[in-house]
């Protein structure tokens, strides 16, 4: 029998105005980064993780001002907790996905087998089964699209539309820091594009769009952060990779 493991999150302080929080018993393949990131007016939290445990009961004592919720995409372990906060944003290509708790287009229908129970070390409470796990509706959800601007009051974060691993993946740009916040867009690790709502073509686009990004600082959904270079590097190589040859009359 699996212990349980109370709190459920860790989080890590990077800066006064910046904590990463983790789910440290779930598997470290699919664990999800959540960024807190703390303003003037208001708080910022990218992502949400399963939902498993009460993310919103955990973060209270970091939380001093109205706070802002984006997802950074449908998926299960990033919009898992969506459904605990008032103000949440998501891209309109999935805002009904969310809205209406479509387990398919979040990939946590059991027959989509992306959340076993081998992928938990510990549980977060007694009879607490992955077989059973489902993501709470989030109708109280708000739509977003690419270039619509989450202000914090001292700082500002543009919504970029980056489609390919998800029809409704975003990033967050801060436009005065140069700091990026890329959900699964791109992360130091495999990429994945082969879900049912992946887009190759359009994942290859995103990608030549972040080659034009100026930042100085990625913050990834999964993984650890890394610098323009290695974003560079990660970016070139996602498109060498999956970039059909050109034909010989464009050669």
């Amino acid at each position: 029998m699996k212990a349980i493991q109370q709190p459920w999150f860790h989080t890590q302080r990077i800066r006064d105005d910046l904590y990463c929080i983790t789910e440290p018993c779930y598997a470290w393949q699919n664990r999800a980064n959540l960024w807190l990131i703390k303003g003037r007016d208001a708080d910022l939290l990218i992502d949400t993780g399963l939902g498993v445990s009460s993310l919103k009961v955990y973060l209270a004592d970091l939380l001093d001002k109205p706070l802002k919720v984006v997802a950074s995409h449908i998926h299960f372990d990033h919009s898992g907790g969506c459904h605990e906060f008032d103000e949440v944003y998501i891209h309109q290509h999935e805002h009904q996905a969310l809205c209406s708790g479509d387990q398919q287009m979040i990939l946590s229908a059991p027959e989509c087998g992306f959340v076993p129970d081998s992928d938990f070390d510990s549980i977060p409470y007694q009879g607490f089964s992955a077989g059973n796990y489902a993501v709470k509706a989030c109708p109280q959800a708000r739509s977003i699209t690419d270039g619509d601007v989450i202000d914090l009051g001292d700082r500002a974060f543009e919504v970029m539309h980056l489609p390919g691993h998800s029809s409704g993946s975003v990033g967050l740009y801060d436009l005065d820091k140069q700091y990026f916040f890329s959900g699964d867009a791109v992360y130091d690790g495999e990429l994945l594009d082969n879900l049912e709502d992946s887009v190759v073509d359009d994942y290859i686009s995103s990608m030549e769009k972040l080659l034009q990004l100026k930042t100085d600082e990625i913050r990834p959904g999964h993984y650890g952060s890394f610098d323009r270079r290695r974003l560079r590097q990660l970016v070139r190589q996602y498109i060498e990779t999956r970039k059909a040859p050109l034909c010989p009359a464009e050669n």
